[in-house]
């Protein structure tokens, strides 16, 4: 298909000069604004992956743009599209046959090369919506060595091996390659998977800019550019590495910009980067999911741990949401002592650990995953139907990504948030800013009503111990160890014993 945009471009420029500042601290230049830290936060430094409080947002909705070019209109099924055919194949081979809302909507602009401004509630299929678009106007190119045709930024490690996932059977079907850039992971594979030459990138704003500074990826032709979850990006500080990054691909190139959520942060994106963009909006960012219950459930502070540890035991998988590190390994370690199969998700984890768990908990080895917010986003689980906030957010948006775990796809799923005495003035805000009426309710541990809502029981008692799976190395022929030297297999084994006291 033919990458060129349908709508002229020309005029615009890199300054963007009739737009408004986008970050004070960030300079006019691509060179200061590229080289601008991000705002300390605790938890960590501020590099893809990590998590800590965010800096003070631009709170409230945008007015979105007015679209001076009509949208097409929406289509009914796949097969309506002007895609190609071995997409279409994919698309039934992985039993996708009618899109959803928000894909319907706007794939028959983005395929045209139209900018698209996209709102859609979690697990509403904003991946496709974006992602096949970007791989039918992809097809039948071949990227030169370290330059990538198109970008995908998202703002964490499981997002970005989210959507990674999820493409990946359709760029194979069109024979494009995909790199996944993240911080956390070994930069030299990724450096090499970009110098083999990779039509698509996913990647983390922080690991993208090192591989740049590197010399082992340029932008200079990327002609079609997406941003998931961009607003979370500018919470976290990511603002002036997403300005630089943007700043370096073709500027007549196609944007989309798709999220959960849409505030006053994100309006300066759209103005600033996007051209006459289709907007759609499958509900509003503050709009309950009709398949999603909400709980508030009014505990003592002394009982809350065993009403805690009881929801931990039931049947059936959970997340557990904490605001710090320190408080998910504590609980997490009382879980296991208690005979509740719990693992640990945070930033303090190294990526390894952190996909290994995930694993776990997606096979139901783990039963109940433990997390701060970085798990609150580009985290996919089928069958999920709970979601526990030990810790009430602060924020709604943060009560609404984190809700978004469960009730994916049209499926139904519950909320529960535990909340003490104290927070609850706190609480009644934060629902009222989030549009959600929850049911309230007074419980204890070993309550009725406790069960009947979360379906928590008394945990065995019994300590379990969590061990990673063993996986099958495959054998190598004879011919190949004969080409080893002594001093390398000496080598090799001394790597893998540390790796291995590494990892115990």
């Amino acid at each position: 298909m033919n990458p060129t945009r349908t709508n002229d471009r020309s005029a615009r420029t890199r300054s963007r000069t009739g737009g408004p500042a986008l970050d004070s601290g960030s300079g006019s230049g691509r060179g200061s604004r590229f080289g601008s830290p991000a705002p300390s936060r605790s938890g960590g430094a501020g590099r893809s992956g990590g998590y800590g409080r965010r800096p003070a947002a631009v709170q409230g909705e945008f007015a979105p743009p007015k679209t001076i070019t009509p949208a097409l209109p929406a289509v009914e099924a796949f097969a309506d599209l002007d895609m190609p055919a071995e997409l279409l194949a994919a698309l039934g081979a992985q039993g996708v046959s009618v899109p959803f809302p928000i894909q319907a909507a706007t794939l028959p602009n983005t395929l045209a090369g139209r900018d698209v401004l996209g709102r859609g509630r979690t697990g509403s299929g904003k991946t496709l919506a974006f992602g096949l678009a970007l791989l039918a106007r992809t097809a039948g190119r071949r990227a030169e060595p370290r330059q990538p045709l198109a970008l995908i930024l998202v703002p964490t490690r499981e997002l970005a091996q989210q959507v990674t996932d999820a493409l990946t059977p359709y760029a194979r079907a069109v024979q494009l390659r995909l790199a996944t850039v993240v911080g956390g992971m070994p930069i030299g594979r990724q450096a090499n998977a970009l110098r083999n030459g990779a039509e698509i990138v996913v990647a983390t704003p922080g690991r993208l800019k090192d591989l740049i500074d590197r010399g082992d990826c340029r932008l200079n032709q990327v002609g079609i550019t997406v941003l998931d979850e961009a607003d979370q990006m500018a919470d976290m500080g990511f603002m002036p590495q997403v300005t630089a990054l943007l700043d370096q691909v073709r500027p007549e190139g196609q944007r989309m910009l798709f999220s959960a959520t849409l505030d006053r942060n994100v309006d300066l994106l759209v103005r600033r980067y996007l051209t006459d963009p289709v907007v759609h909006s499958v509900d509003p960012s503050a709009g309950a999911v009709t398949t999603m219950e909400h709980h508030v459930l009014h505990v003592h502070g002394a009982d809350k741990h065993a009403a805690t540890t009881e929801i931990a035991a039931r049947e059936g998988r959970v997340i557990m949401f904490l605001d710090t590190k320190h408080a998910v390994d504590r609980l997490t370690q009382d879980l296991l002592d208690s005979g509740v199969r719990a693992a640990a998700l945070h930033g303090g984890k190294s990526q390894p650990q952190r996909t290994r768990t995930l694993t776990q908990f997606k096979s139901g080895h783990v039963t109940v995953l433990v997390a701060t917010n970085v798990a609150a986003r580009g985290i996919h689980v089928d069958n999920l139907d709970l979601v526990v906030n030990v810790d009430p957010p602060t924020d709604p948006k943060d009560y609404l990504h984190r809700g978004g775990r469960t009730a994916r796809a049209g499926e139904s799923g519950s909320v529960v948030t535990l909340v003490t005495p104290n927070q609850r003035r706190d609480m009644t805000r934060l629902m009222a800013a989030a549009g959600i009426t929850p049911q309230t309710t007074q419980v204890r541990a070993g309550d009725e009503a406790l069960h009947r809502i979360t379906g928590a029981q008394a945990p065995s008692g019994i300590p379990v111990t969590i061990t990673a799976p063993v996986s099958e190395r495959p054998r190598r022929s004879a011919a190949s160890r004969g080409r080893r030297s002594p001093a390398s297999a000496a080598r090799r084994v001394s790597v893998r014993q540390s790796a291995f006291d590494a990892a115990a």
